[in-house]
């Protein structure tokens, strides 16, 4: 099976696709720029997304659903909001179909023309903030700290399944607050919440940092990202939180009586992450032999293979260790299957990314002993039956922190700093990877490099320490360094 995925240093965008088919992920659908989410790749997406509505309920986040549709006349109302998704849009005109008198199907009927065309929402601030107007009148109805699950739609004209799709599945937070403070630790909270989760889970280290002027969310007064690099050397924006100021609250007249009985705007924010999030885990820890997963996200942590066929004392011995397992809290599959050879099944659990692979023999059973195998190395090793459990719940642990591990020093490999415009150029064609280097702070300089590099600023660190120095392409002052970095 292995033998059907391009090789990473061959092709990487390839090798990237020849994934997502082989691991039966997704598949292109008959609506052009949008995927078909198999059963696989949305028992991934579950496991994620479960995952992140725990830990949204745990900080006091409820979940609630706006309408997919969005009158017009709504995204006028917020002038930077409207100017970064008018192009992305997809417009509804009318309302109804007619049989076409020349008996070739159905088309539009043009008396169905709408007085208001509907836009599919590309995101929900602007639907969301006009539902708030009458949610909100006094101090006592904030904070307001709700988030939806749902899709949208943003036409892409260049699409990868799951990083880039014309639909995809989300999670969108929108929070009302009582003062400026409380709106800016809300949206750092959530930040540091994505953080946890990329790191905690998806063994994926990420970058905090806010984005430059230029590549903040449309309508934000600030935007906080966690940036990833990928195994070919790009980033990838895997969740951002944005300060909203009182931009949205004063587009849709959202105000309040304070305690002092004075009305004044509400503060807001919004964030949310995405279907991407499994593109992510793919191109994080995956190998030319298949997907590779970290146990936390994983739908099923290990398989159990009897060999060489199923048969009454081997499924038995399977069953129980199963039982054993799943009450460590372990999720177990044991392939039964006939037709198909071990080394088939081997082939195809690796393909698969499934973190451990339990081999079960007669000859094993007679020493007490079963074989297993780690996804992330590919060891094997023999274990005692009776310390099976213990063993796998350790192993699964370890393969976590491992994933983590290399992830982390692969960044660290291929970060480097440029002090001019030779230097950073070089390292960009050469190695790529994040590139640390000074900036004067202006757009028209971040424009510049992007228009002569394809790099981009991917954050500002928010660990960044003040250090006196000269911008990489306009030598002018500036006092810390900035991340750039080719991305998805």
């Amino acid at each position: 099976m292995a033998k059907e995925i391009t090789s990473r240093s061959e092709d990487y965008s390839q090798w990237y696709l020849d994934i997502v088919k082989k691991a039966g992920l997704a598949d292109n659908s008959a609506v052009r720029g949008c995927m078909v989410i198999k059963p696989y790749g949305f028992a991934i997406w579950e496991k994620i997304r479960d995952q992140l509505d725990l830990m949204f309920k745990q900080t006091g986040h409820v979940n609630a659903y706006f309408p997919l549709l969005i009158p017009k006349s709504f995204l006028s109302k917020e002038a930077e909001h409207v100017d970064g998704f008018a192009k992305e849009c997809a417009v509804v005109t009318h309302h109804r179909l007619m049989n076409d008198p020349n008996g070739t199907g159905v088309i539009v009927d043009p008396d169905a023309k709408l007085e208001e065309e509907l836009i599919i929402r590309p995101t929900s601030e602007t639907i969301i903030w006009n539902t708030y107007k009458d949610w909100i009148q006094s101090y006592r109805d904030l904070p307001l700290l709700i988030n939806q699950w749902a899709n949208v739609m943003r036409w892409e004209m260049r699409t990868r399944p799951f990083l880039r799709t014309s639909e995809f599945l989300w999670q969108e937070g929108h929070t009302a607050h009582s003062t400026k403070k409380e709106a800016i630790a809300e949206s750092r909270l959530i930040h540091d919440l994505y953080a946890e989760f990329a790191e905690e889970f998806m063994a994926m280290p990420v970058i905090k940092g806010s984005k430059s002027a230029n590549e903040r969310f449309a309508g934000a007064v600030d935007t906080y990202t966690i940036e990833a690099m990928m195994q070919d050397g790009k980033a990838l924006q895997a969740g951002t939180s944005h300060f909203l100021g009182q931009n949205f609250a004063k587009a849709f007249e959202v105000k309040f009586l304070n305690e002092g009985n004075k009305e004044e705007f509400v503060w807001a924010t919004s964030w949310g992450v995405s279907t991407r999030l499994v593109g992510a885990l793919i191109m994080t820890h995956s190998d030319d032999d298949g997907l590779v997963l970290p146990p936390k996200l994983a739908p099923i942590q290990v398989v159990i293979i009897p060999i060489p066929k199923p048969n009454g004392v081997l499924m038995e011995e399977a069953n129980l260790i199963k039982k054993e397992l799943e009450a460590k809290g372990i999720s177990v599959k044991i392939d039964s299957d006939k037709k198909n050879r071990p080394g088939f099944k081997f082939a195809e659990y690796e393909m698969l990314g499934f973190p451990v692979r339990i081999g079960l023999g007669a000859r094993d059973l007679e020493r007490n002993e079963v074989e297993v195998a780690r996804r992330d190395t590919k060891e094997k090793v023999n274990v005692s039956r009776n310390e099976i459990a213990s063993y796998v719940e350790n192993l699964l642990a370890e393969i976590q922190v491992n994933l983590f591990e290399k992830a982390k020093q692969f960044r660290a490999d291929n970060t480097s700093s440029a002090s001019d415009m030779e230097e950073f150029e070089r390292i960009l064609n050469e190695k790529g990877g994040f590139i640390e280097a000074h900036w004067d702070g202006t757009t028209e300089t971040e424009l510049k490099i992007k228009e002569q590099t394809k790099a981009t600023i991917r954050c500002i660190p928010l660990d960044a320490k003040e250090e006196e120095g000269k911008c990489v392409f306009s030598g002018k002052k500036s006092m810390r360094k900035v991340i750039f970095a080719k991305a998805y």
